[in-house]
């Protein structure tokens, strides 16, 4: 990894060129999986290499690795499915190794040593007993301490705050939705976090997006800096906010594209197709990978330091409406977000469409909505959005979650 950060900003461009030529041709001499999905096809260039999808790796893991390496000697591991396609994908232990020296490093930028800082967990966990158990333990030998968030009710939202008043974290990492929940509990009783535990430096937040009205709540009710990280467990950190507030892109052993709906590149400061190519995974091709996110390198980028200007989110979140007008499922979201959360009333919620002109919102609240906080939800969405669509408003107790425990802010049933 030091090698790496030793490359000039001159001598990137043909750094990253090189690699990535490397690993194609490592896959094309050594995975029998690649080349069947290559077919005969003659690539002159970089543009030419089609692109990859998780349904281009619906096959048995041994299908797809490398030759040179087996189940003993590679890293495992399975994706937690939130988009709709879980599976299971390999690293080299070289590679795996990269990905965790990375990890240590962007975490340092905040004065925080990965190998021994004390972190607050907000996870999901397996609910099997020995999977329970093993994950427990791992935990504990990482200096981990995690919050289940399953059940996110006031009076579990209590013993979460009792925790950090008597144990010294360093920091908090979680998914975004369990913590600006904890962060609205913290809001409803006017108290910062920091001021109860005075050794927490940080938060980063990931898995989920991560709003500027909730990254100003959670500063302010945390009272530490809030640092957004994306990443993919079959890839590594793919983009890490840097302490100039920048999301900066991981371009030590990523390559990253933004590609049109034909698979060219776009401009920088033009949305697309987040693709990415993992230069050192030799175990597994993940070559012009499309994450199924949608997103924007800033016009400022360079090859040593990209940054993304902003992340869109999933492909597959995308609003029908009668019209035959496409919009992003977190239009929905967003809209209603302004609104709902006004008073603090609203815990969280999601949207789902369920036919063409209906949408459902599951809300947790202290008391049901108004007509009048209806009528304006209703009267916005159609300003964003369009005329003549239905609402059913559906209050809950708890909202429903993944197995890994993520919240899908935008579910649609087309």
């Amino acid at each position: 990894m030091n090698e790496i950060l030793k490359i000039s900003e001159d001598e990137y461009e043909k750094y990253t060129l090189e690699k990535r030529k490397d690993i194609v041709e490592f896959h094309l001499l050594n995975n029998q999986s690649y080349q069947s999905f290559i077919g005969n096809k003659t690539i002159e260039n970089w543009d030419e290499i089609p692109v990859m999808t998780k349904k281009d790796f619906q096959k048995p893991l041994l299908e797809r690795i490398s030759k040179g390496f087996s189940k003993k000697t590679i890293y495992i591991n399975k994706t937690s499915g939130s988009s709709g396609d879980p599976f299971i994908f390999a690293k080299d232990n070289f590679c795996h190794a990269l990905t965790w020296a990375n990890v240590k490093r962007l975490f340092g930028w905040y004065d925080i040593d990965f190998n021994h800082s004390y972190q607050a967990r907000f996870y999901g966990i397996p609910l099997d007993f020995v999977g329970n158990k093993k994950e427990r333990l791992k935990d504990f030998l990482s200096k981990r301490y995690r919050f289940s968030i399953f059940n996110l009710s006031d009076s579990e939202l209590e013993k979460v705050f009792s925790k950090f008043k008597t144990k010294k974290f360093d920091y908090i990492n979680g998914y975004t939705s369990s913590i600006v929940l904890f962060a609205k509990f913290l809001q409803h009783k006017n108290i910062v976090l920091k001021e109860y535990c005075p050794s927490l430096k940080v938060c980063m937040v990931t898995s989920e997006m991560l709003f500027e009205e909730d990254k100003k709540l959670l500063q302010k009710h945390l009272g530490i800096p809030i640092v957004n990280e994306y990443g993919a467990s079959e890839l590594d950190l793919i983009a890490f906010q840097n302490p100039n507030n920048e999301w900066q892109v991981n371009s030590e052993t990523l390559f990253v594209e933004i590609l049109d709906i034909n698979n060219k590149p776009v401009p920088n400061g033009v949305e697309g197709r987040i693709v990415i190519t993992s230069l050192f995974n030799k175990a597994h091709p993940f070559i012009r990978y499309d994450i199924g996110d949608i997103g924007i390198l800033d016009e400022k980028s360079s090859f040593k330091k990209p940054i993304l200007k902003k992340l869109i989110g999933r492909t597959n979140d995308v609003a029908i409406l009668p019209s035959g007008k496409k919009s992003p499922g977190l239009t929905f979201y967003y809209v209603t977000k302004s609104i709902i959360e006004d008073d603090g009333n609203v815990k969280e919620f999601i949207v789902k469409q369920l036919k063409l002109d209906t949408f459902e919102i599951e809300y947790v609240s202290k008391i049901e909505l108004n007509s009048s906080q209806i009528n304006k939800i209703e009267e916005a969405i159609r300003t964003y959005l369009e005329d003549g669509l239905q609402f059913i408003f559906t209050r809950k107790e708890v909202l429903k979650r993944s197995k890994s425990g993520k919240l899908k802010q935008f579910q649609s049933n087309l």
